[in-house]
């Protein structure tokens, strides 16, 4: 299989370096393999690349082209997709967890499979015991964190921000029931009183709520994304603007005193 470095893939494919790389953060384009520090891409991502393409031509969102991609990936028909609006059990009876062992995670992660990282996604549930090996309920955190540590971010510390992403996102999920259980649900240590209506309209309320909160927090998320990269991107010029030059002021000084010393 030919494979190919990321300008060659980019060029192959008609489209900009900077797309290839903005397919791969969102997750429509797998990541390469590396080698090094290099990354490797092959035809398959050739072939991701056309239908991402094609895709955009018609008009499909990034959002909408994952979620097809995704189906895909698991075997899903479009009917599949469409038979329910929760993004997150479309697949789900049908996806089946990974399974890798020892051996598997010291190739993705090396010397950082340590047994402190791996008792650390057993606590996490990243990594599940089974027998001699792990299975593993979702997939793409390995993905990212495997993208994280081949960048050179400590495997530890990646695990730690899982951990504190869980907690926030937990927070999250608690002001989205706060909307509900606040209006149907009776104050701490108050009798609750519901009749059949009540109840139906709860269960409405939550069908509703759960894509929708799904998709809000997903857009919001995107939107301080790019604000926080925004961020650390002008944080980056700044601080080059402000590097001194300190060949440039020494040269000045010693023009400065020869000139003096000539006069």
């Amino acid at each position: 299989m030919t494979e190919y470095r990321i300008d060659d893939l980019a060029r192959e494919a008609r489209v900009s370096v900077r797309n290839v790389r903005v397919y791969q953060d969102r997750g429509l384009l797998p990541p390469p393999r590396k080698q090094g520090r290099t990354g490797w891409y092959n035809d398959s991502h050739l072939a991701r690349l056309h239908l991402i393409g094609r895709m955009l031509d018609r008009g499909y969102t990034f959002a909408t082209i994952s979620e097809l991609l995704t189906a895909a990936h698991y075997g899903l028909q479009v009917k599949d997709v469409l038979e329910t609006d929760d993004p997150g059990s479309r697949w789900k009876k049908r996806r089946r967890a990974a399974r890798l062992t020892i051996a598997e995670l010291k190739r993705m992660f090396g010397a950082q499979t340590t047994e402190a990282n791996i008792a650390r996604g057993t606590e996490l549930g990243v990594l599940v015991p089974a027998g001699d090996d792990y299975s593993v309920d979702n997939p793409r955190l390995i993905e990212a964190a495997q993208v994280l540590v081949d960048a050179g971010i400590p495997l530890e510390d990646v695990l730690e921000q899982t951990a504190a992403v869980r907690r926030d996102l937990s927070d999250v999920a608690a002001r989205f029931v706060a909307v509900v259980a606040d209006r149907y649900l009776a104050a701490e240590g108050e009798p609750l009183e519901l009749d059949e209506a009540k109840v139906s309209a709860i269960a409405r309320l939550v069908d509703q709520m759960r894509p929708l909160a799904h998709d809000a927090v997903q857009s919001l998320f995107e939107e301080a994304m790019e604000e926080q990269i925004s961020r650390a991107l002008e944080r980056a010029a700044r601080q080059l603007g402000e590097t001194p030059g300190p060949a440039s002021g020494t040269d000045t000084n010693k023009a400065s005193e020869t000139g003096q010393g000539q006069e």
